[in-house]
């Protein structure tokens, strides 16, 4: 009972959203000066708030929907156009690295909301819950979104070996073919939405 097409097309397109060698150097940058042991939980700490928040959607989402009387394609188009941002963010290396406060756990605010559980994420779990329409689809959809979640946790707890194999150069190659992929996921999805707005015209 296990749908590996499903997993597979979800899980890949939460990994170009999320980024894991991405997200590395931000890691660092937040969590530099600490000691290992801090790091390694702060890693933690960051994939459970990401994983709660992308979680909570995946099992209301429906009814917020519901609720907010926001149709599947407008949803569809929507989460292309604001993956359609996040990819032009990678491809020319716009997006802005948040900067380490005192008061906030930056675990917490903003790595794991909103870097890792960002909009896109948000819908494309959405999305992908509510098409899942059997046991296997849905064993499939759960156990993408808990494997891209380890990915991250292993990524970010092991980032300094990462950051010595990769250097900066290979993870500015990696982030931009992300974007690459990202861009191509966000038109194609506001291609599936435009085209089921003209179906049920």
């Amino acid at each position: 009972m296990f749908d590996a097409a499903v997993f597979g097309s979800l899980f890949l397109t939460l990994f170009v959203i999320m980024d894991p060698p991405g997200i590395t150097p931000i890691f660092l940058a937040l969590t530099s000066g600490r000691p290992g042991k801090v790091q390694k939980r702060m890693a933690l700490q960051a994939v459970c708030v990401a994983g709660g928040v992308i979680a909570v959607f995946g099992l209301l989402g429906h009814r917020i929907l519901n609720y907010l009387h926001v149709s599947v394609p407008a949803l569809m188009i929507a989460g292309g156009l604001l993956l359609l941002l996040i990819a032009l963010d990678l491809l020319t290396g716009k997006s802005d690295e948040p900067k380490q406060t005192k008061d906030v756990n930056a675990a917490l605010v903003p790595l794991g909301m909103p870097l890792l559980a960002g909009p896109g994420a948000i819908v494309s779990v959405i999305l992908a819950v509510q098409k899942a329409d059997s046991v296997a689809t849905q064993v499939s959809v759960w156990s993408a979104i808990v494997a891209i979640h380890v990915v991250l946790w292993l990524v970010m707890r092991y980032s300094l070996l990462i950051i010595r194999v990769i250097k900066d150069g290979g993870v500015v190659l990696v982030t931009r073919l992300a974007g690459m992929m990202l861009s191509a996921i966000a038109v194609q999805q506001i291609i599936n939405g435009v085209t089921q707005v003209i179906r049920g015209a």
